[in-house]
């Protein structure tokens, strides 16, 4: 096995502070951090395109209470129903099935996705707003929050990859994996290269490619289909997340993947189609409601 390997020893604690049996873990800030720095951008959005604060404010919490939801929900869902059976409190809240505190460990972007586009569709209804105008808006500022996730989830020593020889494999030392031998894909790293340079494209198109008039549904397909296919290949060099998933062709994670891929594929080649369809939302003066 090459030196040069083991340079690469990832030992950082998935713990920032510890007091008592309390603690502040990386993955927290992190994930606070990306929710903090897509508020940040769609605020810009907001601005730009003459719309109230009060109205971010309020699509913001909501954005954030159904992201967790369906973050921590599709995690057990799809990966350990058993468990969701038999402590479902503990599905929504911050503690293990002894009470103690451990912070939300266990989360599915499939359940976001799927939890946005469920809250975004009623949210667009209740305001008058055309769906994908208010999807094509979210899809520019998801990609930082997904980076920062897999940060996060690099500090906490989990979603690793498989083991490998390559000479930026990671020895990591927590969370079971730093056996001799083990030097694996930093698979959260691939994942959240792809997630900002995603980030850095959405923003050059909506602020100087399109000027914020974008196609119906483009910039939805363009994060579906990138944020997806990337998963889909990166789960090649993944660690099995589940027991139940050794031996299988295609893992959870891909499974749940194909059908949003093909969603964004069917929004673009709908964006192309009908490219001169572009929406925009007037909000209404709180005089005239």
């Amino acid at each position: 096995m090459s030196p040069i390997l083991n340079l690469i020893t990832w030992s950082v604690s998935p713990e920032m502070i510890t007091l008592g049996s309390f603690s502040i873990r990386w993955y927290g800030i992190l994930l606070a951090t990306g929710f903090f720095f897509a508020y940040l951008t769609l605020s810009k959005i907001f601005q730009k395109e003459n719309l109230s604060q009060q109205l971010l404010d309020k699509l913001t919490i909501w954005c954030i209470v159904w992201t967790i939801v369906g973050l921590r929900l599709a995690h057990f869902v799809f990966y350990e129903p058993q468990y969701l059976i038999k402590y479902p409190l503990q599905v929504l809240l911050p503690f293990d099935e002894n009470w103690n505190f451990i912070g939300y460990q266990g989360l599915a972007s499939h359940g976001a996705v799927i939890a946005l586009i469920t809250f975004l569709s009623w949210f667009a209804w209740k305001h008058n707003m055309n769906v994908l105008w208010l999807l094509d808006r979210l899809c520019i500022v998801i990609p930082i929050a997904a980076a920062m996730v897999r940060l996060g989830n690099l500090m906490n020593h989990e979603i690793v990859g498989s083991i490998t020889t390559v000479p930026w494999a990671f020895d990591f030392t927590h969370g079971g994996y730093g056996v001799a031998g083990t030097l694996r894909h930093p698979a959260q790293l691939y994942e959240s290269l792809v997630y900002f340079s995603l980030y850095g494209f959405m923003l050059l198109y909506y602020f100087k490619m399109t000027k914020g008039n974008i196609p119906a549904g483009r910039s939805a397909g363009i994060l579906l289909t990138v944020i997806f296919t990337a998963r889909f290949l990166i789960e090649f060099v993944k660690e099995v997340q589940v027991d139940r998933e050794i031996g299988m062709f295609l893992n959870i994670g891909q499974w749940l993947s194909i059908p949003f891929i093909i969603i964004g594929l069917g929004l673009l080649i709908y964006s192309f189609i009908n490219k001169d369809k572009i929406p925009h939302y007037i909000e209404p003066n709180p005089a005239t409601k």
